[in-house]
């Protein structure tokens, strides 16, 4: 950490000597699974130990579920569907409505557990917080959009109707604990869904907390929440025979093997959002300045780069390129490094060892292939806690290095230069990818056309990184399948049924 340990506030007051007495009280507790209802623990009393990356010491115990676990929950959300379902439209929403009022309500405990085990700075966290709010509010207000159409086939009545799946899978990944856990339950309980959620086993807190919320709040078995160490849970609930739809956000490498797992027990419906490995491409006329700032928000270095969006390949056109990166450096150059939980921080740590090591790997791998280190490439100088690693930027990188085609998922920006339209298009759409894009340029024909030719489902123009609440967020190729973040998301967790109804009396 870095030496600097005096009182800091932030808008609300709060300051890195609060944020750590809060975290002491909310970590001197039991950790329980939420399944029909019930806290409990694991079926055989199994436990695993959660680890914090920002100091490398355990600060929880949490119960390590089991295949019966999964299975207990399943049938738990089973049983409380028929009930659930059967509320109107608007009835659901007012109880989303109220979940996202006792999210809100909790929200900095919140915020403090995803920073304490995933450690990421606790501004990012709180943020997320809102957003998971946002969501849950926003899925609420559009209950009333589930609905069909008539078709006029013949003289008869011939309408549509859409209806829940039934028990529905989340599992979500580590880098965004309570956003993900808050926001993915809600398309699929608006819709008339019951839910079992997975969180990440690095990251479990603030999901064990808002099972303990959604008790509150929800009936019995409507939400229920199961973490375990490693696949067994994961694996229970993909081929669970009573669960025929899922949503997965993680890697690549796991979202195949959930499809595989799925297909080999049932024909079910799956949605992933997986990795990405994404451009932001610059022009010549674009503002410098803005390209660097956006190549810095748009790598998402404040939690470290964990974030299947980010911007992890800059390609600049030949004749900016050394002074975009110059720009880049020193923006990066002179960072500081506070605990995650003092309210001053700007980043945070890899979520675990096994992250960190990875990162560093790839970096020395890229120095290897002939990459230089513009600016970081390992732990920062005079950091000796947590799992830090220095904003880096890898320029001289050739499209045929690993780190300018695998996701390294840490802060590492891979530079690579080009010199006509075609090639840079090329170059962005060359990799397996393709879930965010983003084109830099002041030329608006130009600007439309590359957004057009990139293989992505996703593109900012003259901005990088940010999600808006109500656009549909998703990849193409090996980025996933479906569409997040907006309608399309509520209307997935549905199903659509066909009645014909004969109005003249004849066959």
């Amino acid at each position: 950490m870095s030496a600097d340990t005096t009182t800091r506030r932030t808008d609300a007051g709060t300051t890195l000597e609060a944020n750590e007495k809060r975290v002491a009280e909310l970590l001197d507790r039991q950790w329980r699974l939420l399944i029909g209802g019930e806290l409990v623990g694991s079926v055989g009393g199994r436990t695993f130990d959660v680890s914090s990356p920002c100091t490398g010491e355990v600060v929880a115990t949490v119960p390590d579920g089991t295949k019966d676990d999964a299975n207990r929950a399943v049938a738990a959300a089973a049983a409380a569907f028929p009930a659930w379902a059967a509320r109107s439209a608007g009835a659901r929403a007012d109880a989303v409505r109220a979940l996202a009022d006792a999210v809100e309500a909790r929200g900095h405990d919140l915020a403090l557990l995803d920073t304490v085990d995933g450690g990421s700075p606790i501004a990012v966290m709180s943020a997320d917080v809102k957003m998971a709010v946002d969501a849950l509010r926003y899925f609420a207000g559009l209950a009333l959009e589930s609905k069909g159409y008539t078709v006029p086939a013949s003289t008869g009545l011939h309408y549509t109707e859409l209806q829940p799946y039934g028990v529905v899978a989340k599992i979500i990944p580590f880098n965004h604990p309570i956003m993900f856990a808050a926001s993915k339950i809600a398309a699929p309980l608006v819709a008339g869904n019951t839910v079992v959620l997975k969180p990440a086993e690095a990251t479990p807190l603030s999901a064990l907390l808002l099972g303990e919320i959604c008790r509150e709040v929800l009936p019995p078995g409507v939400v229920n929440v199961v973490v375990g160490d490693g696949i067994e849970v994961p694996d229970a609930l993909v081929r669970h025979p009573d669960v025929y739809r899922i949503g997965f956000t993680g890697s690549e490498g796991a979202g195949r093997a959930i499809q595989r797992a799925a297909a080999e027990s049932a024909v079910k419906t799956v949605t992933l959002e997986l990795g990405g490995k994404n451009a932001l491409i610059a022009f010549p006329d674009a503002d410098l300045d803005e390209v660097a700032r956006a190549a810095v928000q748009g790598m998402n270095f404040t939690w470290s780069g964990q974030s299947c969006g980010s911007t992890s390949r800059l390609l600049l056109h030949e004749d900016i390129a050394d002074a975009v990166v110059e720009r880049v450096v020193r923006l990066l150059r002179d960072r500081t490094y506070h605990s995650p939980l003092d309210p001053a921080a700007v980043q945070g740590t890899m979520v675990n060892r096994t992250q960190y090591d990875r990162v560093l790997g790839y970096v020395e791998a890229a120095r290897t292939e002939g990459a230089r280190v513009a600016v970081g490439g390992g732990r920062p100088d005079g950091v000796d806690e947590g799992l830090f690693i220095a904003p880096t930027v890898l320029d001289g990188v050739q499209p045929d290095h690993r780190v300018a085609n695998e996701e390294i998922f840490g802060p590492v920006i891979s530079v690579l230069r080009w010199h006509e339209e075609d090639e840079a298009v090329a170059l962005a759409n060359s990799v397996r990818y393709g879930l965010t894009g983003s084109v830099f340029t002041n030329d608006i024909r130009r600007a439309h056309r590359v957004a057009r030719a990139l293989q992505t489902g996703f593109v900012w123009i003259n901005a990088a990184g940010p999600h808006y609440l109500g656009v549909p967020y998703g990849g193409w190729k090996n980025s996933g399948t479906g569409k997040e973040e907006g309608l399309e998301e509520l209307l997935s967790y549905s199903q659509v049924k066909s009645v014909n109804v004969n109005l003249a009396g004849a066959p």
